[in-house]
């Protein structure tokens, strides 16, 4: 019997018991490849040595201080080193505990924003359906997925949302994927001004939609629309890269890809690669500039915010990936991920679409190719799935609801930053198989 209150609660959990480089290994030996690094977080695979040491020196010097009280030289140098590599425009980092801390401070410094400018009638945010900004209630509030949301919308303040863009789902077959993106940017414009512009605190996006939709990419030049429809209306552009960001898409941050920089962008997974919890928001300098020349300070704050252990583990997170260069390796190890995908899926009878960026990819399942047709969410075949890639030693991410919530499943891949062209052949060898017997086994 367990006292833990599961994410299932009639679910028996296999134990991990130890981890090394890719693998996880439960309490009866069994090898697990972590295909998807957790939920898109382990960016180094497991039991790092560089990381391990960074951490227990900085227990043996300092393991924590209240931030009301004191900064440290390891947060100091960690928000150093976020800045000095951060999307242009960026001046401080609000250093936090994990990604929907990150979403909540980063929707109360838009609002701050624009109450210490004098415009405190500024309420709305608006964000995209089918996205996901977390679990807390404000991140919850912005996110569009509905399943997530509907027992909870009692709770939840008023937010508003547009078209995702999915250009699989999305896109019309009279339209080129520029007119795609500009009809959703002409959309956020229509919402914005129907909203009122001078009402309007900010827009919310993931830069590559994550879990609730498996990697899905912008088309070229949505972003650059999105920012100027953003700055024509004087509206905060907040990119939440929890999932997507440092370095999974194969750049530090996703949206350098896309050309824009937002004035306020969350990162975490990747940040701490798992070895302690921690969430930040990068903070635009005409954001800090306005709360500098007014109250000079942000009406927020946790506990454990800054915690010196969790951000001496981050710090030599980020120095491991620049020093062994592995966001070359996300780049190449990427495309042939993408290579061996098609290879095996793209004909696939129940595949409907392989998508994604870097090491940050997946596939869509769906009963008939042609008709796009999801299969029934009553049969939970993503659940399936991730029991037949357990059974085969192999740890992914599937999702269900892919389309709206409700419908649709989906499949998300995202290893370790170390991974190598055998581990990809294995990754790719032990999904299909996981893949073609869970669809038989709907099928019998």
């Amino acid at each position: 019997m367990t006292h833990i209150l599961h994410r299932l609660i009639r679910h028996d959990y296999p134990r991990a018991a130890t981890a090394r480089g890719l693998y996880i290994h439960d309490r009866d030996g069994k090898a697990y490849l972590d295909a998807s690094g957790g939920a898109a977080v382990s960016c180094l695979g497991h039991g790092h040595p560089d990381v391990l040491a960074a951490m227990h020196a900085q227990i043996d010097t300092l393991a924590y201080a209240h931030t009301s009280f004191f900064t440290t030289d390891v947060a100091e140098a960690l928000a150093d080193d976020l800045i000095a590599h951060a999307p242009p425009g960026m001046s401080h980092v609000y250093l936090v505990s994990g990604g929907s801390e990150a979403i909540e401070a980063a929707l109360k410094l838009a609002r701050q924003y624009f109450v210490e400018k004098g415009e405190p009638q500024r309420r709305h945010f608006i964000a995209r359906r089918q996205s996901y900004h977390g679990n807390t209630l404000g991140a919850l509030a912005v996110g569009g997925n509905e399943w997530r949301r509907k027992q909870f919308a009692p709770l939840l303040i008023e937010t508003h949302h547009v078209s995702p863009c999915f250009e699989y789902r999305g896109r019309r077959d009279d339209e080129t994927a520029e007119q795609y993106g500009q009809r959703l940017a002409d959309e956020l414009d229509a919402k914005i001004r129907a909203l009122g512009p001078d009402t309007v605190i900010a827009f919310v996006a993931e830069t590559v939609v994550g879990a609730t939709a498996g990697a899905v990419p912008p088309v070229p030049g949505y972003f650059r629309k999105v920012r100027e429809v953003c700055d024509r209306h004087g509206v905060l552009l907040i990119l939440d890269e929890v999932m997507s960001g440092m370095g999974r898409t194969g750049t530090l941050h996703a949206c350098t890809q896309d050309g824009v920089s937002p004035d306020l962008m969350t990162i975490a997974k990747g940040l701490g690669g798992g070895y302690a919890a921690i969430g930040a928001v990068l903070v635009g300098g005409k954001v800090i500039d306005a709360i500098s020349a007014g109250s000079g300070l942000f009406q927020h704050g946790h506990t454990y915010i800054g915690h010196p252990v969790s951000c001496a583990a981050a710090l030599a997170v980020q120095r491991v990936i620049r020093r062994d260069k592995l966001l070359d390796n996300v780049v190449q190890q990427g495309a042939l991920l993408r290579r061996r995908l098609q290879e095996r899926f793209a004909n696939h009878h129940h595949v409907g679409d392989i998508r994604g960026r870097g090491l940050f990819q997946a596939i869509e399942l769906v009963a008939d190719r042609a008709e796009k047709r999801p299969f029934d969410p009553a049969l939970k075949l993503n659940a399936r799935i991730k029991a037949e890639a357990m059974a085969r030693g192999l740890l992914v991410y599937p999702m269900g609801g892919t389309i709206d919530g409700v419908q649709g499943d989906h499949v998300l891949l995202a290893p370790p930053f170390i991974v190598q062209p055998q581990d990809i052949e294995t990754i790719v060898e032990r999904l299909g198989g996981a893949v073609d017997a869970a669809i038989a086994g709907i099928a019998t």
